[in-house]
């Protein structure tokens, strides 16, 4: 027999999919910090960007409402378009280094060699992605948004 107070399995992992995603930004930032990550606005922007998606979360986390949802669905898939182009910005710098210390590294080699490189960390924004797309997961289905199939 359920208790009718017992929030549904739903509810408790958008709530659970909500904490990691403040532990994620939360960590993502004091990461970011630590590595001095601004020193251009191109630096900048991923650590903006995150400080406005942990408030946002957080505004999220403390009530409901379409408009709060949307807000956090846009900032959320910001979020995966920065860690997008972090990415690609990560991988040029680092293969504009290796191509300058190694010229005659091309191809699979080249690659290989950047994805690993420490500095700059190619996969990392790849973790900005992953927020990202966990946030969008979370609202999913949302009870503060109408149903998919309604019109309107």
């Amino acid at each position: 027999m359920m208790n009718a107070a017992a929030p549904d399995t739903l509810t408790v992992l958008r709530r659970m999919l909500i904490a990691l995603i403040l532990i994620g930004l939360a960590g993502m930032i004091l990461d970011l910090v630590l590595l001095k990550h601004y020193e251009s606005g191109f630096q900048i922007l991923p650590l903006a960007l995150l400080g406005i998606g942990l408030l946002a979360t957080l505004w999220l986390a403390l009530g409901s409402g379409a408009a709060r949802v949307h807000l956090f669905r846009s900032l959320m898939g910001l979020t995966v378009a920065v860690g997008l182009t972090g990415f690609l910005l990560h991988y040029q710098g680092s293969a504009e280094f290796q191509t300058e210390t190694y010229p005659d590294l091309a191809g699979w080699k080249l690659f290989l060699k950047v994805v690993t490189s420490k500095s700059p960390p190619a996969l990392a924004p790849g973790a900005m992605v992953q927020l990202g797309l966990l946030g969008l997961l979370a609202t999913l289905r949302h009870p503060s948004l109408p149903p998919p199939d309604s019109k309107s």
